[in-house]
């Protein structure tokens, strides 16, 4: 019950960010379809609607899933994930090597029939080449399974080749073995193209690759997805 009013308590900053200052924001739409997956049909097509936002607070990022298998099912999923940088909480700095600010982090999944709960730690990495990197660890309060531990890394890598550009994104999640599921580790990325460039939109429109690495999916034991699908990304 902590956890869970932790992660409240943190994802409630993102109503009080309203009247925080706003550095830079960013929304998108992305449809993708592909037939290796595992646990449901394996042909699925899914729609996602993102937001993420950055703040003198922290940040904050949103997205939600529309799944459709090719049987018929359908499913809804998303995530709210804010943190809250202890260097604006404190006017303390946090930076040191590559680390730029430590956070409190929070999450809140929720799907058909469950809402699990993440509070933890996280920070901002400054890599050479890339746009963005974070790492956050999490103590997770999962309604239906056991309690564990999750670890999650995020980045994004812009490239160009000629008047080509490029973005390679993604994240890893690891999460604990528990006495009712197994330790799985989802390696989720997009290798992508900004096509927008060529039809003269303001905003990136993407077209690409997204690949899933997925082992023991959903903490089931042995079920191991490996999963290309075709990715289209539209950013507003």
């Amino acid at each position: 019950m902590k956890i869970k009013t932790m992660c409240t308590l943190c994802c409630a900053l993102v109503s009080t960010g309203v009247s925080a200052k706003q550095q830079w924001s960013d929304f998108s739409l992305s449809y993708v379809k592909g037939s290796n997956f595992e646990v449901v049909d394996p042909d699925q097509q899914t729609i996602t609607v993102e937001h993420a936002s950055g703040h003198d607070w922290g940040d904050t990022f949103f997205f939600i899933d529309r799944q459709k298998s090719d049987d018929g099912d359908t499913s809804t999923y998303f995530e709210l994930s804010p943190r809250l940088s202890l260097g604006y909480v404190t006017g303390a700095d946090f930076s040191f090597g590559l680390v730029n600010d430590v956070y409190l982090a929070g999450t809140w999944e929720s799907g058909e029939g469950f809402d699990n709960y993440m509070a933890g730690l996280g920070v901002g990495l400054d890599l050479p080449g890339f746009q963005y990197a974070n790492a956050n660890i999490y103590q997770v309060n999962n309604e239906n399974t056991d309690d564990d531990i999750m670890v999650t890394l995020t980045w994004g890598v812009p490239f160009s080749i000629g008047n080509a550009d490029f973005l390679y994104d993604g994240f890893i999640d690891w999460s604990s073995e528990e006495d009712d599921h197994a330790s799985e580790t989802n390696f989720t990325s997009q290798l992508k193209w900004n096509a927008g460039k060529l039809i003269g939109t303001a905003s990136p429109v993407y077209v690409g690759i997204e690949y899933s690495h997925w082992s023991n999916k959903y903490g089931i034991d042995g079920a191991d997805e490996r999963n290309p699908a075709l990715l289209l990304k539209w950013h507003f």
